[in-house]
């Protein structure tokens, strides 16, 4: 079943891009696999039925094409709601067939490509190094390490180098994963009954690969045998001169608890970072986005978006598919500024999460930890109580923006330089800590449903 939602992961990223952001999280994001049945059936849920129409209303052909492009061309699809996946449970026991394909068949999007990719002073080595590495695999750079936080072009360049690869030199194999699959794939093969048939299934799997791309290396740290495994990976392949490919989203002297020979290893070929763009590089990103999905938009409606959002590849590119997805909701063939700074006062009214306040955001993080109010804003020190506390104190700071003083009061009357640490170690953590910025993510996700 791992195997399955990885691929199903990958299909959920092609259809991210391939519609608007505003349909991806009301039609795809919600849609979870069932099984898959020997004979390539997929059989996918829905949230309702409402939703099940409308996917295969209007956007079925998208759904289907992504699908192949990952699974297969032979790749059926059924899609269930909830009434339906219930019977089908009772009556089918899904076990979910072992899928006769290998793993990211075709994991790169056609979408993100060199031609595609904006370049600008905050890109452009790493962008460099990149096409250096796509012409010449194993002969330039090798292992390429790309770092930068969230949402700044990193998967971007990883399938850019895909796509140039697999047209350039379609005989040379390559490999794709996060460093998730890594392990999870690695756990697999030693918890197997036929353990030692397993391992070198695995071993074969990654180390007979001409280029070896990961993806979010940073979540190795802490997994001992899993960076044992990785090291003896990487030595096979670079001692034959095969291509490693290693995106994070911090470098790797910053990357905790990683062996001291894997990071050498990590820092013996070129490491690149990715800045934040500047306003024209933001602008530019914008144009090419509009050029790609045919959106049309005033200049100084594209001015105020770049201008308002100054970080963040994706938020900047999913605001303007809401703004021109609400404009043409209301008939309007181009957008304009009116339009945005709407999308922005909505943008402003979700973040305070219709008015939540702070004992409702205390209790929302009190109920997602498991922990009580008592605890929370009293005087314990202990782990489990200490981050639920920052991150209380963070949301509460970020939503609702209420003096630092006020804050402490509300937590046990602790002084404002306390409550600004908590603040300043939580925001610094949303930039590169993926646990941190799913447990803020599902508490808001908490609010809104409630």
């Amino acid at each position: 079943m791992q195997e399955i939602n990885n691929l199903w992961n990958i299909v959920l990223e092609k259809l991210e891009l391939s519609v608007s952001n505003v349909s991806f999280v009301m039609w795809f994001k919600p849609l979870k696999v069932v099984d898959m049945t020997e004979n390539s059936t997929l059989f996918l849920s829905t949230k309702s039925t409402f939703a099940k129409n409308q996917i295969l209303k209007n956007y079925f052909d998208k759904l289907k094409s992504a699908t192949a492009d990952v699974f297969g061309e032979n790749v059926e699809i059924e899609i269930l709601d909830p009434a339906e996946e219930a019977q089908y449970i009772a009556k089918n026991k899904p076990k979910t067939a072992t899928l006769d394909v290998e793993a990211n068949k075709n994991p790169f999007n056609p979408k993100y490509t060199f031609n595609n990719y904006v370049v600008g002073k905050c890109n452009q080595t790493a962008y460099a190094a990149a096409r250096a590495v796509a012409e010449k695999p194993g002969k330039t750079f090798n292992p390429l390490f790309i770092y930068g936080g969230v949402g700044l072009g990193k998967t971007h360049l990883l399938h850019a180098i895909g796509n140039y690869i697999r047209e350039a030199s379609p005989k040379l194999k390559i490999k794709y994963v996060t460093c998730e699959q890594f392990t999870n794939d690695y756990i697999e093969s030693l918890g197997s009954a036929s353990k030692t048939k397993t391992y070198s299934e695995f071993r074969d799997k990654y180390r007979s690969c001409d280029v070896l791309m990961v993806d979010d290396i940073q979540f190795i740290s802490k997994k001992t045998s899993t960076q044992e495994e990785f090291f003896n990976t990487f030595n096979d392949l670079h001692q034959y001169g095969k291509q490693i490919i290693i995106s994070s989203d911090r470098p790797p002297k910053e990357i905790e608890t990683l062996e001291e020979r894997l990071r050498s290893r990590f820092t013996m070929g070129l490491i690149q970072d990715l800045q934040s763009p500047d306003f024209e590089t933001r602008v530019a990103i914008l144009r090419k986005k509009c050029q790609i999905e045919k959106y049309s938009i005033t200049d100084e409606a594209l001015s105020y978006i770049a201008d308002k959002i100054d970080s963040n590849v994706r938020e900047l590119e999913g605001m303007l598919s809401k703004v021109c997805f609400l404009s043409n909701l209301i008939g309007k063939t181009t957008a304009d500024l009116n339009d945005v700074k709407e999308a922005f006062d909505d943008k402003y009214e979700e973040k305070n999460e219709g008015g939540a306040n702070a004992d409702q955001i205390i209790s929302a993080v009190c109920e997602y930890f498991d922990i009580s109010h008592a605890d929370i804003v009293g005087k314990k020190k202990s782990k489990d109580i200490v981050e639920p506390r920052m991150i209380a104190i963070y949301m509460i700071s970020e939503m609702l923006e209420l003096p630092l003083v006020t804050i402490g009061k509300i937590f046990g009357g602790r002084d404002h330089t306390t409550i600004m640490h908590a603040r300043d170690k939580i925001t610094d953590e949303m930039k590169h800590n993926r646990k941190t910025q799913t447990f803020v993510s599902e508490i808001k996700k908490m609010l809104t449903s409630g």
